[in-house]
């Protein structure tokens, strides 16, 4: 069982704390993902699990083993780091066959291992090459290949792919899932690239200023965000806020503001409870619907910036002096000035509490 354990860590620099009671317990086998802003505590955490960084106060386990005063090379852990970290004056087999040569493991197991981790990664013709005759992806692979050999109880990796360029980076993302589904072994991944977060991880750690918003699946983090933080973090492009009143109506609740009115469903009613007072709607832009001309319920919008992507197009809309994102087909021919009705997909929305930024739906 290769399982970790996060119990009320607090990392401290003299008055000021980076990382604020986060406590997680990471199953065996799974891909964990902690995501955020630069500067949130993703990878003073990461450091702290590694041994690199010591703990103010909480707990560490490791395969049920408590590590808070262990050294890092007796963790039992691999670490793959943003820069490669590569010997320059080694070609690729040794780079990959260094650490096991300082555990004085056998020569005969070391180019096992070796060749093993290469023909997995696909890097089994490169391994007489010196780093400097590599491109960044492949590089990339061999800091992977030199952690894969040492077939720890996890992998810990800071934002290995940040340095890559955007294509090499969707390539390489996709090599890393497979590389886990052969490996099965436990990794904890950190990157600010919520894309990455949402096509990779098993479950994902958002946080914020040192704390854990919210941990939950992919799916859940876009359906259903703790708060305002959350449901903006996640989800590209990112969702729109529209500040709001609720009003009771007999059995009805509407929300209101110069730009709109709204009546919500029951769903979103049941979970209001009854408040009224500001709110903030969110509203993913796949939930925008152009439609033809005033209806009841749509919001009248002016075009103020249109992205073309190929099969879609981005809108940003402007409903008085609020912002709307929306989706539309590429067929669509609109232009910034252009004045749309839009209605919104009222049963896929989020309701918020403007002073908190908690979800009420």
């Amino acid at each position: 069982m290769s399982s970790l354990s996060l119990r009320s860590l607090y990392k401290r620099f003299g008055e000021q704390t980076v990382v604020k009671d986060v406590s997680v317990e990471i199953a065996d086998r799974e891909f964990l993902v902690l995501v955020g802003p630069s500067g949130c505590g993703k990878t003073t955490t990461l450091r702290m699990i590694a041994g690199l960084e010591d703990i103010s106060s909480g707990e560490i386990y490791i395969r049920d083993r408590l590590v808070n005063n262990v050294e890092p090379k007796d963790r039992d852990i691999a670490m793959v780091f943003q820069n490669y970290a590569l010997y320059p004056h080694m070609n690729v087999y040794d780079n990959m066959a260094f650490g096991l040569k300082m555990r004085h493991v056998a020569p005969t197991e070391i180019d096992r291992r070796v060749k093993e981790a290469a023909e997995i990664l696909g890097i089994g013709g490169l391994l007489q090459r010196k780093p400097k005759e590599m491109s960044g992806g492949q590089r990339q692979r061999v800091a992977l290949g030199r952690a894969i050999v040492r077939d720890p109880a996890a992998f810990l990796m800071d934002e290995p792919l940040s340095n890559l360029d955007a294509q090499l980076r969707v390539q390489t993302r996709t090599e890393l899932v497979k590389l886990h589904k052969r490996v099965e072994t436990t990794i904890v991944y950190v990157t600010h690239d919520q894309v990455e977060a949402m096509t990779m991880g098993d479950r994902i750690v958002v946080m914020k200023d040192g704390e854990i918003q919210q941990i939950d699946t992919p799916k859940r983090l876009y359906d259903a965000p703790k708060n305002t933080f959350v449901a903006s973090f996640i989800g590209s492009p990112s969702i729109s806020f529209l500040s709001c009143r609720a009003r009771r109506d007999g059995e009805r609740t509407v929300l209101e503001s110069p730009n709109f009115s709204l009546e919500l469903p029951a769903a979103a009613r049941a979970a209001l409870d009854g408040h009224a007072g500001d709110l903030s709607l969110g509203v993913r832009p796949e939930d925008v619907r152009i439609v033809p001309g005033a209806q009841n319920g749509s919001i009248a919008t002016t075009v103020d910036v249109v992205e073309p992507l190929g099969p879609e197009q981005i809108l940003y809309l402007l409903a008085g002096d609020q912002k709307l994102t929306a989706r539309a087909p590429s067929e669509l021919d609109v232009r910034a000035g252009e004045k749309l009705n839009v209605a919104l997909n009222l049963e896929r929305v989020h309701v918020f509490d403007s002073a908190s930024g908690l979800a009420y739906c």
